[in-house]
């Protein structure tokens, strides 16, 4: 396992040493249920873009390998999250 650094391979000894316990169902049911729900994609929007932003998101896209519609949540999720800055920050 050289591949591994030492904080992973402390937990792979914890674990093989029974060290961790069972947080119990309920509680593995709730994280299932949050990692679910973060995945889900149940809100639809409609924009108004102009002809030249469609055409060049769709390229931007297809050299992205995605879907543009994925690449448009994509910027959005980025944005919201704070790891895309816009010019006056």
């Amino acid at each position: 396992m050289d591949y591994l650094d030492n904080e992973e391979k402390e937990i792979i000894e914890s674990y093989e040493n029974e060290e961790w316990v069972s947080s119990g169902d309920e509680l593995k049911k709730d994280i299932e249920r949050t990692a679910k729900q973060s995945t889900l994609k149940n809100k639809r929007i409609n924009i108004r873009l102009t002809e030249k932003d469609y055409r060049d998101i769709q390229v931007k896209a297809m050299e992205e390998g995605v879907p543009y519609q994925t690449l448009i949540s994509s910027i959005i999720h980025k944005f919201n999250k704070g790891e895309l800055k816009t010019d006056s920050e």
